[in-house]
Order: structure tokens, then sequence, then C-alpha cells
């Protein structure tokens, strides 16, 4: 059988959100590794696609399913990270941080989330947690506590971070080059920059509290003998300058993207293939190239750096996703949430502000919600125009962004829920657990959940705010907030 048409009815819907469901309990439960159950989900709507009525995807539409951009993307950055390991640039990284932390869990904790967060809102948060993990999985080894203390709040900062601008999460690039929202870098960094920020000292709060022994009150004192430089030095000067340059590159990329609509994996990989040419020819020129020896150079990275189990992970679960795109699954739940905004508005007969709040709340707390459980760019992809629907009925003008900042606020944050939530999360949990450090989907989502719930409630207040103040009064009140806070810190410190 050829490609066909996905069947639309509520019996086919219905199996995939069955099917869906049926995913997010195995993961839960934790009793089969995580890259089977995705992989189980696509063989049984494929059965049911090709052996029964209910068309729910084909082979041809699952093969459009996958994005191959964000594949690419993940196997470039892990290979990059593989030729940096090569050079012992992170344990170099990790003796300079801790020599600023003192070698204090509680401030090298915020060290990282910091540093994860502004980097995430220049970078692709997937890319971020790539480069940043090795760094956070040293700095606990060496401190002695439990990696999930640095990890959880790492791929949080992450999402958060990249909530921040335009090109930091595939959400918003989505939202800002469709023509229908006009809206440019330095709207989102002008208007998502002061909330994202709070949200980060709330999430260093947080997380401190939730970790206590690891990063919280018990543990902020300084340890001179872990803040000791080990010695660490690094090695393959000329080949770490290659790849530093051509990361630099990489990342122009990266920022031109948004504006070119050249795909990130494009100069990823670009970029990453230069880098292998190189560290392969400073290899051969240290190593004779026998074919034992040759499993010591490009080959050596490709297999141990790579980390293929979560790649499969997230091409079947590409395919998963698809399906609820195919059979009109997604489109549904977006047409819901337009009925539920109309019947409020029309029921409790509010003013065009509030309604338009209320529709901002919705929005934001329903993109959360199911960003969470499925990823967060189809879902982006289908909301986008219903949003784009809802202006033209309301016609707020000008005030009508609040809806496309609850959308972006909604799908990026709701992706620190779960554990499948966020691209950034599956890949920090790939990559722990082939450390040796297994982070359970209970464990995430235990964190991770009230994360959420914490960012939603203060993009809730934000929203509010931005639309009955306005941005530039919010953004003054938040810096204002800000600096009195950071003051109040270092009066407490002294």
């Amino acid at each position: 059988m050829s490609g066909f048409a996905s069947t639309h009815d509520a019996i086919s819907q219905g199996l995939v959100a069955a099917i869906l469901v049926g995913v997010f309990a195995l993961l839960a439960a934790d009793r089969v590794h995580r890259v089977l159950i995705p992989i189980g989900a696509v063989a049984l709507i494929w059965t049911i696609s090709y052996l029964t009525p209910f068309r729910l995807i084909s082979f041809e539409a699952s093969k459009e399913a996958v994005d191959l951009n964000v594949i690419l993307l993940l196997f470039a950055m892990m290979a990059l990270v593989g030729v940096l390991k090569t050079t012992n640039i992170f344990p170099w990284a990790v003796d300079r941080l801790l020599e600023r932390s003192r070698g204090n869990p509680s401030r090298s904790a915020a060290l990282i989330i910091w540093f994860t967060g502004i980097l995430s809102a220049l970078l692709d948060n997937v890319t971020t947690v790539i480069f940043a993990y090795p760094m956070a999985s040293e700095m606990a080894r060496r401190l002695r506590i439990n990696g999930a203390a640095f990890f959880l709040p790492m791929v949080m900062a992450a999402n958060i971070g990249g909530t921040a601008t335009l090109i930091g999460d595939p959400p918003n690039v989505l939202i800002g080059t469709d023509v229908r929202a006009h809206l440019t870098f330095l709207d989102f960094v002008y208007n998502l920059a002061m909330p994202c920020t709070v949200m980060m000292v709330a999430l260093v709060w947080y997380s401190r509290r939730y970790y206590p022994h690891d990063i919280g009150r018990d543990a902020d004192r300084d340890h001179p003998g872990v803040a000791a430089p080990t010695g660490a030095a690094l090695v393959n000067l000329p080949l770490l300058r290659v790849t530093l340059g051509v990361s630099l590159l990489i990342l122009a990329g990266f920022a031109a993207s948004a504006f070119s609509g050249m795909p990130v994996a494009v100069p990823a990989v670009i970029g990453v293939a230069c880098i292998l040419f190189a560290q392969d020819y400073f290899y051969l020129k240290e190593h004779r190239p026998t074919a034992e020896e040759r499993q010591h150079g490009v080959l050596d990275i490709l297999a141990n750096d790579v980390e293929w189990p979560t790649l499969a992970f997230f091409l079947f679960l590409f395919v998963l996703v698809g399906a609820a795109v195919e059979t009109g699954l997604i489109g549904s739940l977006a047409t819901a949430l337009g009925w539920a905004i109309d019947g409020i508005s029309g029921g409790l007969a509010l003013s065009p502000r509030a309604t338009l709040l209320v529709a901002a709340l919705i929005v934001l707390w329903v993109s959360g919600f199911l960003s969470a459980l499925i990823d967060n760019i189809p879902y982006t992809a289908v909301t986008i125009p219903l949003v784009a629907a809802l202006l033209g009925r309301m016609t707020p003008g000008a005030d009508g962004q609040v809806l496309w900042w609850a959308l972006a606020l909604g799908a990026c944050l709701g992706g620190n829920g779960t554990l499948i939530g966020a691209s950034a999360n599956v890949t920090v949990t790939g990559l722990a657990e082939k450390d040796g450090q297994r982070i359970w989907f209970n464990e995430f989502t235990a964190f991770g959940a009230r994360v959420t719930a914490i960012t939603l409630a203060l993009s809730s207040a934000y929203l509010a705010l931005w639309l009955y103040l306005g941005g530039s009064s919010v953004n003054l009140a938040g810096a204002a907030v800000l600096a009195l806070f950071i003051g109040f810190r270092l009066v407490a410190k002294r």
C-alpha cells in the first residue's frame, strides 16, 4: 500500500490519544527502557493504520513528521562536544568555575543555572545543554553531590532562558517568523527578557529549597579543598582553536537562521564536518593510520560521544506526535481552546480588555499543559492560526500582542513539566544515563511540574500587568524589583 490520507474521525483521534496516554503511563512506570516505548507505540500505530480501517498515519507521512532539523542538530552538537572533550576543556573549565565558587555547591549550582540560561537565550536550548552538561557532570562528581541537583535545574534554566529570545526555542522561531504575528527579534527581547530573568531568580531560589542537602542551605559553605585546581590543562591547542573558531561561525549561523530561513541544522552540520576533518587531520599527525588505531579517531567520537539511543527516541517520538497531527487530534484540541474563550467571554459579558486577558491566560495554561505532554513544535504550529483568528475576531489593536506572548510563554515553559516535554529534557537524561546517573521519569516530573507551575503563575501575573500597565512600566518595575532583591542579597551576605 502506498501513502494514504489519515482518517479524522473521533475513533482515530481517540486511538492516538489512548496510545499517547499509554506512552506516558509506561514512561512513568519506568519498567522498560524509554527508547522501547515510542518504538512500540509507532509499531502499534502502523499496525492499526495498515491492517484496520483507521488510517492513523502512513509511512510517507511519518517521514514528513520526523524533524530532521532537530535530529541533525543533536547529532552535530554531540559530535562537536566529543571533539572538545579530546582537548580537556571541560575539566579545565570546571577548575575555573570551582575556583570562582570556592567549592561552594550552592554557589556552583547558581553559576551553572545562570550560565545555561543566558547561553540558551543565544543558542538553541538543546545545543546549550549539550555544552553545559559535561561541566555540570564534572562539578557534581567533584563536589560529591546528587547529579540530578545540577542536571534538572540546568535543563529548566535552558528552557526558561530560551523563552527570552526569538532564536532561543523552536516555538518562538515559529511565532516570530509567522507573518501574522508581525514580531521582530527585538520585540521578543523587550517583552520576554524581563519576566524570564525573574523566573531564573525563582528557579535558583526553588532549586535550593528542593535540594537542601545538595545545593541548598545545608550545602551553602565553602570547600577550599574541592576548589583547589586539579591541574587539568588544555591539550591539542591547535584543534581547540579551530573548534572554537568554527563554533563561533556555527553560532553566527544560528543567529542568522531566524532571518535567513536557514534551518539551524545546516550551519551545525557544515561546521561539525569541518571540525571532524580538523580532528582527523591532527589525529593523523600523531598516530599511524592502522585499522586498530583508527578506532581512536573520528570513529571513536561517533561511537562513544553521539548518543544514538537519544536520537532514536526523538525519531520515533516525532512519528507518534505526527499521528496526533495527521488525525486532527491536536487541531481538535486547539479548536476547543477557541470555543472555551468564546464561551467564557459571552457568558460573563466581559469587557474587551478583560476578554483579552482571559484569552491570554487560557492560551498560556492550555499551552503549558499540552506542551508538557506532547512536543511543543507541532502544537505551536497548529495554534498560531488559531491565535491569529482570535485576534481577527477581537480586533484588540496593539494589545493583541499579549496572545502571542501567552503562546510563547506557555509552549516554551510547559516543556519543563515532564521528561518528554522538551528536546533538552530528553537530551540531558540520555547523557546522564550514559554516565551511569539514571534520572527517572517521576523524579523529573516531580521537580519539573513544580517549576512549570511557578513559572506559569509568574507569567500570568506578567501578562495581566503587561495588558493593564503596559510593557514599559512592567519592565521598569521588574528591573527595580530585581535591583532591590540583588541589593538585599548582597547586604545579607555581609
